[in-house]
């Protein structure tokens, strides 16, 4: 059953978007790597899953009759274990041992540790791929599991996307809903320079997928895609949720700079401090 969308629940998930982009911040910084950009920029889409849509259980990793949530851009690690800790699936002070030497918490995620974490995730454009697996075997099952995977806009220049975009329509794997994150910017520069993905939403459209475009940051535009995603039968969705990379601190804002580079002390205190007095 989804709660109803009021003022006091989107300032509640505005409120935990702020903590968990200052925990972000702040385990890339002491870290002294990791991907900040990408990972900002979902803030409020995983806020959303794991706050309000999905059904799952932190004491509970492993029951059979959860959502899942697949994060096929896998460099936004930093943003899952946030999200988990601050969920209850882990210590949260944990969160800060970030790519250390035998930390739980790696550079990409890795299946069950930390618990929460569905599938391994590294080399990108494969995360459809396996939320079709997982999705299709639930269906196989009878069971009311959705599956939820967040991909990159770079990685949809891979073509094993495409090939698991074709297969969740043939199959009608209703069960499932791709979210796009759609920041403009990957390593290289942006997405349209390097190699154009446009127009996304026709591609999918033509794969036979319901899609919705959306802000990204806006809660209320998220949670009701994912309402109507829900509802509908026979067809997989696909929203595509126009975001801004590094979003939450200006100087992090369409940087790319910081696709893979930690801020420094100075940029680290100045992000702290914008988001301290953003209200």
């Amino acid at each position: 059953m989804n709660n109803p969308i009021d003022e006091e629940k989107i300032n509640r998930l505005r409120q935990i978007a702020k903590e968990i982009r200052k925990d972000v911040i702040t385990m890339i910084y002491r870290a002294g790597s990791g991907h900040v950009g990408g990972s900002l920029s979902a803030v409020e889409i995983l806020t959303t899953l794991y706050f309000h849509k999905m059904v799952h259980d932190p004491s509970n990793p492993n029951w059979s009759e959860r959502d899942k949530f697949v994060l096929s851009k896998g460099h936004a690690a930093p943003l899952l274990y946030a999200v988990l800790a601050r969920c209850g699936y882990f210590p949260k002070d944990e969160i800060f041992t970030l790519r250390m030497l035998n930390s739980r918490l790696q550079g990409h995620p890795s299946m069950g540790s930390p618990p929460g974490v569905e599938v391994p995730a590294g080399s990108l454009g494969q995360g459809l791929s396996i939320a079709a697996g997982i999705a299709l075997a639930a269906k196989l099952d009878r069971m009311r599991t959705r599956v939820y995977v967040l991909l990159g806009d770079g990685e949809m220049q891979e073509g094993q996307v495409w090939e698991a975009a074709n297969a969740i329509a043939h199959y009608r794997i209703d069960n499932l809903c791709a979210v796009v994150d759609k920041n403009m910017y990957q390593l290289d520069g942006r997405v349209e320079e390097v190699m154009n993905i446009d127009p996304l939403e026709e591609k999918f459209r033509s794969f036979r997928w319901n899609v919705f475009t959306i802000d990204g940051h806006n809660f209320k535009e998220i949670i009701h895609s994912l309402d109507e995603a829900e509802r509908i039968q026979g067809t997989p969705t696909a929203i595509i949720a126009n975001t801004i990379k590094g979003k939450g601190a200006k100087i992090f804002e369409n940087n790319n700079r910081f696709h893979g580079t930690a801020p420094t002390e100075e940029e680290y205190l100045q992000a702290m401090r914008e988001l301290e007095e953003d209200q």
